[in-house]
């Protein structure tokens, strides 16, 4: 298991080693926020971050836990280390693997210093001793060995590293899309295993979240968004507005509630990433 690190490289401009107080809670509520875990961590009509939310998948029905900061019901009483292993190794204080249903497998290219800033933003909002709710998954996956499994064939660990070929505004992007925003879990195909296969990455997946059609969002001009301008692409994180006037709806609008918090800057430079990636034509849906 890799070991905190205090001296990890961030792709972003100032170390949270060097923040406290309001600044630190600052950039942990960004983080979070363009990591969208306020809507997945939080049911209709219930309360910030205790869980409970539903998630609909080939594999049974995930409910996803209580982030707040009560000491039993919530992570409360996780050291920075247990939520550092959480997000980067997918396993949970007492060694346990967690489902991929939790993106881990995204999360583990935050680095140190955003996970670390995440962490204390979480424990300074209000507590919810909500009770977690027992998935209800196929019988198959009943045992936690499954995940361990699992993790063992398709899970490889690692903090995001930059592309010294890259330009630093290309590397911002690809940490925003990969990590952060962690847009490959939706945009790519899974295969029977529920594995995101890699040669499709960003190409569109037609068993989304909830069964819905996830758009291929690679630069391919017939069957991605290589015709969308870059205001295009600019008014659509912002608002979800699409290139012809319609708005994005589903699971993608509270997608954009979140990445639409992005600053110009990291807008601007998850825009060059998308436009570089490899043009795929793969169509989702007519």
């Amino acid at each position: 298991m890799l070991l905190w690190m205090l001296a990890m490289t961030s792709p972003t401009s100032v170390s949270a080693q060097t923040e406290t107080g309001d600044a630190l809670l600052t950039r942990g509520e960004y983080v979070l926020t363009i990591s969208g875990c306020s809507h997945c961590h939080t049911a209709e009509g219930g309360e910030p971050l205790a869980g409970g939310r539903a998630l609909e998948t080939p594999f049974g029905t995930f409910y996803t836990p209580n982030i707040t900061a009560h000491k039993t019901a919530g992570i409360g009483a996780w050291s920075a280390q247990d939520f550092l292993r959480a997000l980067q190794h997918g396993e949970s204080p007492e060694g346990s693997d967690y489902y991929p249903a939790f993106p881990y497998t995204s999360y583990t290219r935050l680095v140190a210093d955003d996970a670390r800033a995440m962490y204390d933003y979480i424990l300074s909002r209000p507590a919810s001793d909500q009770p977690n709710r027992e998935h209800e998954l196929a019988w198959y996956l009943q045992w936690r060995i499954a995940a361990t499994v699992w993790k063992w064939l398709f899970f490889d660990a690692g903090e995001f590293r930059e592309q010294p070929a890259q330009s630093a505004q290309w590397n911002r992007g690809a940490y925003i899309a990969e990590a952060m925003a962690h847009c490959s879990e939706c945009h790519t195909a899974r295969n029977l295993f529920g594995a995101r296969q890699t040669n499709l990455a960003y190409a569109g997946n037609a068993q989304g979240p909830d069964d819905e059609l996830v758009p291929n969002i690679t630069p391919h001009q017939g069957t991605g968004i290589g015709d969308w301008s870059r205001d295009d692409l600019n008014l659509f994180l912002q608002f979800g507005e699409l290139p012809d006037g319609e708005y994005t709806a589903g699971s993608m609008d509270p997608v954009i509630q979140g990445i639409g918090k992005l600053t110009a800057t990291d807008r601007d430079a998850l825009i060059d990433y998308l436009r570089a990636l490899p043009a795929i034509d793969n169509r989702i849906g007519n």
